[in-house]
């Protein structure tokens, strides 16, 4: 689920093109092998997948997977990995320029908007896989299906926190905003960062509205995402955004967060957590998975945004789902690698090795981590969840993303963020042909 907004010019970002493909599984390009009899050879394909450098630890790039599978098909998958800040633009310069992967790995919910998803990809519903999904709504947009995952698991976000931490100061998890700047202030005193506000990566400052706003529409403006997207209502129509905007930044300057909000980074936030330098972080329960592969004996869980009182935990779109651009220039093979990957007993391994709650009614769930568990018990089992405002967008969100920042910058009022944001989706849904707009 992590998107980054636009920082190069197309032009720097054409030349770096041809610099960041990396290589899974040797060498690049075309090899032959000799047959059996040593008189003819055949052509090896190598696969493109492109990838974000941030989504490294994707269940789907594994070694001993793309080995593997070339063992037993004689394809190759090469990967491009992409600067995490670049990801989006360096997508968009390739498809728009012919320069496509065959495999591209990203968001579903982001793809609608970002990379124009009807029009750059393959519908997959007559796939042989297809078949045993268990949730398509979660692969799917328009009533088909353009990606693949072996899991069901939508991100959950809110407030990653150290369960050690709050165990040895005696707190409990806070229902309301007032209860979370007492546990803040508590978490300070002890000599450790209450937050870690990683807001270089400006879609990180998304994370608290996101879930904020959501879950107030949901209880009180259930037809808000509808009049939004219709152009009956606008962001600024709802005092409350405001109130969970300042929220947010209140956290920052009442001392509770990192000095450097706007230089520090989301690839330093494992490290953080590693070295119990700070207590919680506004992020998605991705972020446990990434701490608890480096150590397993750390306790981490996640918490609603306290935003109003007793909120409902944050469910974002699934996310690190694998597309086939219909330009693919290897189409047969590219779905070939989403047959291997999606067979019974290569699903189970992966499912198996990331906890995931299988998407496969013939893969089997395994015993889940206990922060995931606990997800199950708390908040999915009872329905205290909420689909985050991602779900409902049809735009792309980078220049809310930017609107942000500048508000931790001191440049911009919650005010001035939402209505500045209220222009520029009035103009990316006019670009986009939406009705009303």
């Amino acid at each position: 689920m992590k998107r980054l907004y636009r920082k190069k010019a197309t032009s720097v970002i054409l030349a770096s093109l041809l610099c960041i493909s990396l290589t899974a599984c040797g060498a690049a390009g075309t090899d032959s092998d000799s047959s059996a009899g040593g008189d003819s050879k055949s052509s090896k394909v190598t696969l493109e997948l492109a990838i974000s450098k941030s989504s490294q630890d994707s269940a789907f790039i594994q070694q001993d997977i793309l080995d593997e599978f070339e063992k037993q098909t004689n394809i190759r998958v090469n990967l491009q990995l992409i600067p995490a800040e670049q990801t989006t633009t360096v997508l968009q310069t390739k498809l728009a320029v012919d320069e496509t992967p065959d495999i591209i790995q990203y968001n579903l919910a982001s793809a609608v908007t970002d990379l124009n998803l009807e029009r750059n990809f393959e519908i997959l519903d007559d796939e042989p896989w297809a078949s045993r999904i268990v949730n398509k709504d979660v692969l799917s947009s328009g009533g088909h299906i353009y990606s693949f995952h072996v899991s069901q698991d939508t991100g959950m976000q809110g407030v990653v926190y150290n369960k050690q931490i709050f165990e040895e100061l005696g707190l409990s998890i806070p229902t309301n905003y007032e209860e979370f700047l007492a546990i803040s202030e508590k978490i300070k005193a002890s000599g450790i960062t209450p937050v870690f506000m990683p807001y270089k990566d400006a879609w990180a400052a998304n994370i608290w509205p996101a879930a904020a706003f959501a879950d107030f529409v949901a209880k009180n403006e259930p037809t808000f995402f509808e009049d939004l997207n219709s152009n009956k209502k606008k962001w600024s129509d709802i005092p409350e955004f405001q109130t969970f905007l300042e929220q947010q930044y209140q956290v920052y300057t009442k001392g509770y967060t990192n000095t450097d909000v706007l230089s520090d980074s989301y690839d330093m936030a494992v490290g953080k957590f590693l070295n119990k330098e700070v207590a919680m972080m506004f992020m998605g329960d991705w972020l446990i998975e990434g701490v608890a592969e480096q150590d397993p004996s750390m306790e981490l869980g996640v918490f609603p945004i306290p935003s109003s009182d007793n909120a409902s935990l944050g469910a974002s779109p699934l996310g690190g789902q694998l597309f086939i651009p219909k330009k693919s220039k290897h189409l047969e093979e590219a779905k070939q690698f989403l047959d291997y990957i999606a067979s019974k007993d290569v699903a189970q391994q992966i499912v198996d090795s990331k906890g995931y709650v299988s998407n496969f009614n013939d893969v089997t769930t395994p015993e889940l981590p206990a922060y995931k568990q606990d997800i199950v018990d708390n908040y999915i089992t009872p329905k205290k969840t909420v689909l985050t405002t991602d779900a409902y967008m049809l735009v792309d969100r980078s220049e809310l993303y930017r609107l942000l920042q500048d508000q931790f910058a001191g440049g911009l009022s919650p005010e001035e963020v939402l209505k500045a944001w209220d222009e520029k989706f009035s103009q990316l849904m006019q670009d986009k042909g939406v009705a009303g707009f």
